[in-house]
């Protein structure tokens, strides 16, 4: 194949330089200038700082910018090119890499990784939805954000939150260990979801949006969600013991959870969760803000190198 030079603005996960991953960013720079291509490295100290500086450099109009890190990072990118023209691309590098692994990238294997962003940066992207996602918060501020992959507002975003202020262990791992810790306050909350003007009034553990099939480092929540189908999937556990709540968990790796009578699964393009409790909605792994939240899908929002 000819390689045609591009220009290319590479987003480093401002985290890695502090784990296991931080020689892929530089490995990705690297190797993409070897292949000809024009690279705009950014590394920020923080995620707030290397948003603002992805914003400006994408605003020159680059031909991708690629993402190294894991969900949060593929959140990032979302945040710069959604309803843009700019594609993204990813070089999973994080815990859970969900979205890269729905989107069938290699994931533990940085060279197979950074060919597949070389050979995708020759061809045409693939044009997939994305979420736009609306809180207000405490003082009454607005705030909207887009996500890739998933959103959680039940228990699973209680564990997340745990999850994330853990440093140890690094991997999936870490949500399973955030996961055990909380069983022991697990209980039921009321939740009013409206899909689409319909109010579901319902006592449940776990709500998720998916419009990719994983969340956690590859527990298929949603596990028929389709990325570019115009819909979000809808996932809600009833009540239910410790017990019962154990012996379905691990099949979430398989997607068989959802034969369970008290799994129920929903899709809609416009959805609005309350909650009468104090919970902070995640999405794509990183912290939103309070419920209540609304979500759309806006379809065909974003162009991805895959």
């Amino acid at each position: 194949m000819t390689t045609k030079p591009r220009r290319v603005v590479v987003a480093i996960n401002p985290s890695a330089s502090f784990g296991a991953s931080r020689d892929v960013g530089p490995a990705v720079v690297q190797t993409l200038r070897a292949m000809g291509h024009e690279v705009t490295s950014l590394t920020e100290p923080d995620f707030e700082s290397l948003l603002s500086s992805a914003r400006a450099a994408v605003r020159a109009k680059p031909d991708a910018l690629v993402v190294v890190g894991g969900d949060g990072m593929v959140n990032l990118g979302a945040n710069v090119v959604a309803g843009t023209r700019v594609p993204l691309a990813i070089v999973p590098a994080g815990t859970g890499n969900d979205m890269a692994r729905g989107l069938g990238l290699p994931i533990g294997d940085t060279e197979a990784a950074i060919r597949r962003v070389g050979e995708a940066l020759q061809g045409e992207p693939r044009v997939i939805d994305a979420m736009r996602v609306r809180w207000t918060d405490a003082d009454g501020a607005v705030f909207e954000r887009w996500a890739a992959g998933s959103l959680s507002a039940g228990f699973d975003a209680i564990v997340n939150e745990r999850a994330n202020n853990m440093r140890h262990p690094k991997g999936p791992s870490r949500y399973i260990l955030a996961l055990l810790a909380e069983l022991a306050g697990l209980k039921p909350l009321r939740y009013r979801v409206t899909l689409d003007g319909e109010l579901v009034e319902l006592d449940a553990l776990l709500v998720a949006v998916g419009n990719n099939v994983s969340l956690g480092g590859g527990m298929r929540i949603t596990p028929d969600a389709l990325l570019d189908d115009g819909l979000l999937d809808v996932m809600l556990v009833k009540p239910l013991g410790r017990i019962a709540f154990m012996r379905i968990f691990p099949r979430v790796f398989k997607g068989t959870h959802t034969t369970d009578p008290r799994v129920v699964l929903r899709r809609a393009r416009r959805i609005r969760i309350e909650v009468d409790a104090p919970l902070v909605a995640y999405a794509d792994g990183e912290r939103m803000g309070p419920l209540p939240v609304e979500l759309e899908v806006v379809p065909g929002a974003l162009r991805v190198l895959a």
